[in-house]
């Protein structure tokens, strides 16, 4: 452990500072041979995402110090797609007190961030229905038993008028990849890409589709 956080302490201070550290820290780039990496099965329709192999348990502030040296980089390589909300969404209020290992995104670690639209995000599983024009998002980044950290993908979730999509509760699923490129956005670009999303957030239908963080890493933060 002493010497994954040696490795972690590096990787965060080297990425804070743009050092060339290989292919620990590379950004993926355009292209189906990076694509692959980051979901399962055929890349256009696929399964699930990735699961990251060897992943590492981090404590709150070891995960806290790795993104501190990753998150200039990650808005920075999502803001390559054009997409404004990637441009701005460290900009919005984050629902967690360190990043957390989610299960469902491939074991990576991820961070809640929403708009103000979507302030009712903080009520958790007594949110109820968010409004059209809420926007909720999840950056992320990888971290092996070994030390290896990369940036991981933007996930999107955009609440449309009603009537955009019974079966996904009108929500619109964007992902972008960690060198900028969309990978896919619900009716639009290569939407049967995120098709996986649809089915797994289906299950929260109940919640309006969302999946809470972890009640341990939640902010509370009042009505």
């Amino acid at each position: 452990m002493r010497v994954l956080r040696c490795c972690l302490t590096i990787l965060a201070v080297a990425v804070a500072f743009m050092l060339p550290l290989g292919k620990g820290v590379a950004l993926a780039q355009s292209g189906a041979e990076e694509v692959r990496p980051e979901i399962s099965g055929d890349p256009n329709k696929p399964r699930r995402h990735f699961r990251v192999r060897r992943a590492a348990v981090l404590g709150k502030e070891e995960a806290n110090q790795v993104y501190r040296g990753l998150k200039g980089l990650l808005a920075k390589s999502y803001g390559e797609s054009g997409d404004p909300v990637a441009e701005d969404y460290q900009n919005w209020q984050i629902y967690n007190d360190a990043p957390y290992r989610s299960s469902t995104h491939g074991q990576r670690y991820v961070n809640n961030f929403a708009n103000d639209i979507a302030k009712a995000y903080s009520k958790y599983e007594k949110a109820g229905k968010l409004p059209p024009g809420s926007i909720v998002v999840k950056d992320s980044f990888s971290v092996t038993e070994d030390g290896d950290m990369r940036p991981g993908p933007f996930f999107i979730m955009r609440k449309m008028e009603t009537g955009f999509n019974y079966v996904s509760g009108d929500w619109q699923y964007s992902m972008i990849m960690p060198g900028g490129e969309v990978f896919g956005v619900t009716k639009g670009v290569n939407s049967e890409r995120v098709k996986y999303c649809i089915g797994c957030h289906l299950a929260q239908e109940a919640n309006d589709h969302l999946y809470f963080l972890p009640k341990d890493y939640r902010l509370q933060l009042g009505e």
